[in-house]
């Protein structure tokens, strides 16, 4: 039986203030995800859906249980994942082209070898013309595009996304989702994408995972049988608007507790 690409099996984590104050974030928390999968994590504020992100990606180990990726315990920055977060994290004095060639040229690339690699990618991510425009002459849609070319070109096998497009006006929100969405397809890596919108999550993943209030655990797990391709007009068919329903009720729980 082939492993997971993800595996967090009764996971606990706990943060020590510079006071001595002990803080659980999350408590007996278990997760798999598979090998192509998009897997959307919801839940309160402070229910530790970030602090999910940083086990597997090895900055933030566990307090107790185990986290595996394709197998094998997380022992440090696995160059196979890749990381979309909420903020920019774009060089502001470097050309949209350069910010995207960094991550080959990084990893060994050969630096002309880069530049055309990302020629390509800002290519595709819709930024044609843009190639030597600076980060303070776009938009935050086109930003984020940026970011997503930046991740993309280095092929990750596992793709991290933490709330990347919350800052966005609702119709770029929209694309962004979209445009996420035709590239996942492409390259099917599996992807945690953490977020506070229910109907991002159902728009864009194969499941959505609902923690409880910190400390987190799984409160409930919901499959999306919706087809894919799934554009934004899913979102008003009555398979949805149900989905969006149970699950908003499974978080206002947690949210009145």
């Amino acid at each position: 039986m082939m492993s997971p690409a993800i595996e967090l099996s009764n996971v606990s984590r706990k943060f020590i203030s510079p006071k001595g104050k002990v803080t659980l974030a999350l408590r007996d928390f278990s997760l798999q995800v598979r090998e192509g999968e998009f897997c959307a994590i919801v839940g309160p504020t402070g229910c530790g859906k970030s602090t999910t992100l940083g086990m597997i990606t090895g900055l933030n180990p566990p307090s107790s249980g185990s986290v595996k990726v394709f197998g094998k315990p997380v022992s440090g920055v696995d160059p196979k994942i890749g990381f979309v977060f909420q903020a920019d994290a774009v060089f502001p004095w470097k050309s949209v082209l350069d910010n995207v060639a960094c991550g080959p040229i990084f990893r060994g690339l050969d630096p002309s070898a880069a530049r055309d690699k990302a020629a390509d990618w800002v290519r595709r991510v819709g930024l044609a013309g843009f190639e030597h425009h600076y980060p303070h002459q776009l938009s935050g849609g086109m930003r984020k595009r940026v970011a997503l070319a930046q991740t993309f070109i280095n092929e990750p096998a596992i793709l991290l996304m933490d709330e990347p497009f919350s800052a966005l006006d609702v119709q770029t929100r929209a694309m962004m989702q979209e445009e996420l969405l035709g590239l996942w397809s492409e390259r099917k890596a599996s992807v945690v994408f953490v977020t506070h919108d229910i109907d991002e999550a159902i728009t864009l993943a194969d499941r959505v995972v609902v923690l409880t209030k910190g400390p987190g655990s799984v409160k409930s797990v919901y499959d999306i049988p919706l087809p894919r391709p799934r554009a934004t007009e899913a979102r008003y068919t009555p398979e949805f608007i149900d989905l969006s329903r149970q699950i908003w009720a499974d978080l206002k729980a947690e949210v009145s507790i």
